[in-house]
């Protein structure tokens, strides 16, 4: 159950005279030290979790889910900001189809998004990069892109202020519009934003982001993170996140058990997939999936591997996709044909949302394209063993299950994630590094 607090009413920035203001700060509402002052936004609190709870079933016969607080916030303050023709463009009259085939890859023909979108202004060839605020961050933008903060609670309630101060002492997690959005509801969810984090993955800001992936409550909305090298634009800690009604294909491709970890995390490799990838589920508690797939992330940063991750099925599924794009590009080994198309594999391309920038490009869209755009982000399968070696190190687990198990075990270990049922094996299914 929602508590609304009640405060007292206070006019916020944005919807103030702009005459009133023109001798406030800098002019352009923003959230550095010369604005900030008496900067008011709502407040949500999620409840606090406590375990990872039953998962939930995503397929193309799941009921629709009620609407909840949380979505019906995220949606109508993101549909005030559209009427106020805050977004570089109408994403709504956007093309979008779903090509045919087994997974069922969505196309949108999205022909301005790469001109209109802020161009990159770092190296993407390192995936660890030092914060600089003289390049384009997050505190300047207008607050009238603010959405609401976001918060852990310490209550087994949500909560939800109206009107509630930008905290400068005490930075707050925001969540505001994507100016070029790639659907309806396309909102970031940046943490402790006034800390002016570089974008790289840490243990509190991940299980933020699963905190919002369980509050909203809705298998089809999910958050989404690229790394540096990985096609993330700003070097400013964020997620990514939309509703999609309809189940990823990545969500779709089968996978097999690999390890279960002494926390009772289990992770899956994919199968059948065009990039290569982990999955992470279960766990004794949200906090417990949280800290496997931050410590593999961190590896992954310190070990200079570009990454992208999907947070699925409201917090209870993380896919982790190393991937080498940009590598291959700059050494010239991307096909010339995938090179015309302009597309950068970023984590919803990845996970099979195809934002595609040429008419022709869309109208031509099959399967097989879409795989072999995908592939060319993919590591290798020997790489791939590679880096599973150094995440497993990093979490304390080696990567013997299945050899042990013998090969008896290995059908019973390939399951299709939407469809099944998975067990969370004992900790004795993994060999602990002590």
């Amino acid at each position: 159950m929602l508590k609304i607090k009640r405060v007292p009413t206070v006019v916020s920035n944005y919807q103030k005279d702009e005459a009133s203001d023109a001798s406030v700060g800098c002019g352009r509402n923003c959230l550095g030290a010369c604005c900030l002052n008496g900067a008011r936004l709502p407040l949500y609190s999620c409840k606090k979790l406590v375990t990872s709870g039953e998962k939930v079933v995503v397929n193309n016969e799941a009921r629709e889910p009620p609407v909840a607080f949380l979505e019906s916030l995220v949606l109508g303050e993101w549909e005030d900001r559209f009427q106020r023709g805050l977004f570089r463009y109408d994403v709504t009259a956007c093309e979008t189809k779903v090509i045919p085939g087994k997974y069922g890859f969505v196309a949108q023909l999205n022909e301005g998004r790469h001109l209109k979108k802020r161009p990159t202004e770092f190296r993407v060839d390192k995936v660890l990069q030092s914060f600089d605020g003289s390049k384009f961050n997050f505190t300047k933008v207008g607050q009238e892109e603010l959405l609401f903060q976001f918060e852990d609670g310490e209550d087994g309630e949500a909560q939800f202020f109206p009107c509630m101060p930008l905290d400068a002492d005490n930075s707050p997690s925001v969540v505001a519009i994507n100016v070029s959005p790639i659907e309806y509801g396309h909102v970031l969810l940046i943490p402790r934003v006034l800390d002016c984090l570089p974008q790289r993955i840490d243990h509190k800001s991940l299980l933020l982001a699963l905190h919002m992936a369980s509050e909203a409550a809705n298998p089809y909305f999910r958050l989404g993170y690229n790394s540096l090298g990985a096609f993330a634009t700003i070097n400013h800690l964020h997620f990514q996140a939309y509703y999609l009604a309809m189940p990823f294909p990545l969500e779709k491709a089968s996978s097999k058990k690999m390890i279960t970890t002494e926390n009772s995390v289990q992770i899956s490799e994919l199968l059948n997939y065009p990039v290569r990838g982990l999955l992470f589920e279960g766990g004794n508690s949200m906090q417990d999936l949280s800290d496997t797939v931050s410590d593999a992330c961190v590896c992954l940063q310190n070990n200079n591997i570009p990454f992208n991750i999907l947070i699925s099925d409201c917090g209870r599924q993380i896919f982790l996709m190393p991937q080498c794009y940009a590598e291959k590009q700059a050494l010239g080994e991307v096909s010339p044909e995938v090179l015309e198309t302009q597309v950068n594999p970023a984590v919803w391309e990845i996970s099979g949302h195809m934002v595609l920038k040429r008419k022709e490009d869309y109208e031509r869209a099959t399967e097989e394209e879409a795989w072999r755009l995908l592939a060319e982000a993919s590591l290798s399968e020997e790489r791939f063993m590679e880096v599973n070696a150094l995440i497993f190190e990093a979490i304390g687990c080696s990567n013997q299950e299945e050899e042990l198990e013998g090969t008896n075990q290995q059908n019973t270990n390939i399951s299709v994630n939407q469809t099944s049922n998975r067990s969370h094996g004992s900790a004795s299914e993994c060999l602990v590094l002590q």
